[in-house]
């Protein structure tokens, strides 16, 4: 981009934006992320960029910053917007393989708040493939009423809460104003906090980020040292993303979403990440890990802890070292700091056995999440079991088309405890987005439902859902999968121990509903469009493109 005759017109761009021939001379480190002051989560991220910057700078380095695409789970959730809170993470994986391979930089940085943020940039990454380095914003500290820590999700469950008496306009008026009291992103075990521990396992951000507060000063110091590291893995040339990106630590990170009872999103966002390093690594290779592997840290929203909590006992380390002892991870993988997995966990500390429990002593045997197929959804669908306490469920379904048209019902208290809710044409291409359904979710818990209703779709769940609320359910409606020729009153069958779920229909029942079958129309342009068209199954992590490809060298004339 800089080098040689041709590129004088280039140069002269740059000393434009205030760079010397000194500068010029040294490597360029991409530094991006969401920079944004349109959400708690994201607000954070301008400052550590700028922190970034100087780590590389007094590494030998100039930092060059970019921002983004970004949609925020907190804004979008419960309206049309939530269709595009899934398509974000292609396009910020294909900010950061525009920007970076566009311009050449020797390096990366990328720094994330909300939800979709984190995995985009590791796509990104693992796609560029040059020396990265990840870091997470951080998580919001607890607000506090009546007594006890609260975050968004009381809010949200406040509203079905209020719907049915159980609680006070007045009173939920206090709680929304308290319930997040620092910037930050949501600090139970929702998708940013397990997103976060999974780059953190991957290999791709230093120790301690994953659940560092986004207040805590040292975050800083953090931020300047993943400038410092990227600088030292561009001058060493290892490790780059696809040395960290194997089927050994595809199975860590699925190890330590099971361990703490993680977001059903990262279900979505693993195979993802490996598809970008060319690795199959579907819904079938989670499950396996999630069987085997115990429930250890007791966090929200199945549990009783935040991240804040997990931070003061140790981290994420402290959880990897008891699934390492356990024999439960590959210790051999490698990581930004240079040091194998093993090494880097060799002076965490022991579980004190109440935010992280034991191997011995495990909260459940098996870990906070499990695939359920059967003749409903042969590819499989997604439960989050951690605090589960109804393990089967037999019921009528009542059967929705939309987001909306269940969320109205609800509202409308029309909704019978026993009863299967099927929300469809939700999926990855039926949404278009797939779009997360707290709202529902929370409005039945809220209601005082719980666990009295079972709810099934083929679109998302959000990381801070809790009870019998079954995702990701594929095939897909809008596909033919077998959730589009559900009708009212079928019965669904549940069994999460057996890993079943089945509607009480025969084959030859379901194939005569396939003949009157239609696919929906729904008039569409832009980008619904354009993902509608390209996007694959959630079972292969609702992917957008073909997988890893070698990118062409440049021949550089030095003349």
């Amino acid at each position: 981009m800089k080098r040689g005759l041709a590129r004088a017109p280039h140069r002269a761009f740059l000393r434009a934006t205030g760079l010397s021939d000194a500068d010029i001379e040294k490597p360029f480190v991409a530094v991006m992320g969401p920079r944004s002051d349109i959400t708690p989560c994201n607000l954070p991220i301008g400052a550590l960029m700028d922190s970034v910057k100087t780590g590389i700078a007094a590494a030998g380095g100039v930092g060059r910053e970019s921002g983004v695409a970004m949609v925020a789970d907190s804004l979008s959730m419960g309206h049309q917007g939530m269709k595009f809170s899934l398509i974000a993470r292609e396009l910020i994986a294909d900010s950061v393989e525009a920007v970076v391979r566009g311009h050449s930089f020797d390096g990366l940085v990328g720094i994330a708040g909300c939800d979709k943020s984190l995995p985009g940039l590791l796509m990104g990454m693992v796609r560029c493939n040059v020396p990265s380095v990840f870091l997470y914003g951080g998580s919001a500290l607890p607000g506090h009423f009546r007594g006890a820590d609260v975050t968004i999700l009381d809010v949200y469950e406040g509203v079905g809460s209020v719907m049915r008496n159980a609680l006070g306009p007045d009173d939920l008026a206090q709680l929304e104003r308290c319930a997040i009291p620092t910037v930050g992103s949501c600090p139970g075990q929702f998708t940013a906090n397990t997103m976060a521990m999974v780059a953190e396992t991957l290999g791709f951000a230093l120790p301690g980020g994953a659940t560092m507060p986004a207040v805590h000063a040292a975050r800083v110091a953090l931020a300047r040292e993943s400038g410092h590291t990227v600088m030292r893995i561009l001058s060493s040339g290892s490790p780059l993303p696809r040395d960290l990106v194997c089927r050994e630590s595809l199975e860590n990170a699925c190890a330590v979403v099971a361990a703490t009872g993680g977001s059903t999103n990262a279900v979505l966002h693993i195979p993802a990440i490996a598809h970008e390093a060319g690795i199959r690594f579907d819904a079938d290779d989670v499950a396996r890990v999630m069987a085997r592997v115990p429930l250890l840290a007791d966090m929200k929203p199945g549990g009783q802890y935040l991240a804040k909590d997990l931070h003061a006992v140790g981290g994420v380390a402290v959880v990897l070292r008891e699934l390492l002892d356990g024999g439960h991870l590959h210790g051999d993988t490698l990581h930004v700091s240079g040091q194998t997995l093993r090494e880097y966990l060799a002076q965490a500390r022991r579980p004190e056995g109440r935010v992280v429990h034991a191997c011995g002593a495990p909260l459940a045997s098996t870990g906070g999440l499990a695939v359920l197929k059967g003749n409903l959804c042969p590819e499989g669908a997604w439960l989050k079991v951690a605090g589960l306490k109804t393990l089967t469920f037999s019921g009528p379904a009542h059967v929705f088309d939309s987001e909306e048209s269940c969320s109205r019902a609800i509202r409308a208290r029309e909704i019978q405890r026993g009863s299967v809710v099927v929300i469809r044409n939700e999926g990855p291409r039926g949404g278009p987005g797939m779009r997360e359904m707290l709202g529902v979710t929370a409005l039945i818990y809220g209601q005082g439902l719980g666990e009295e209703v079972a709810l099934i779709t083929d679109g998302r769940f959000s990381g801070a859902t809790r009870g019998m609320c079954i995702g990701h359910a594929s095939p897909e409606a809008a596909v033919g999968g077998v959730l589009a020729l559900v009708r009212d009153q079928d019965v669904i069958d549940i069994d999460v121990r057996a890993g079943t779920i089945q509607v009480r229909l025969s084959d030859v029942e379901l194939d005569d509903r396939r003949k009157l079958w239609r696919a929906p129309q729904s008039p569409l342009g832009g980008l619904l469009e354009k993902y509608a068209k390209a996007v694959q199954s959630a079972s292969r992590g609702a992917v957008t493109h073909s997988g890893a490809v070698a990118w062409p060298q440049d021949l550089v004339d030095d003349t």
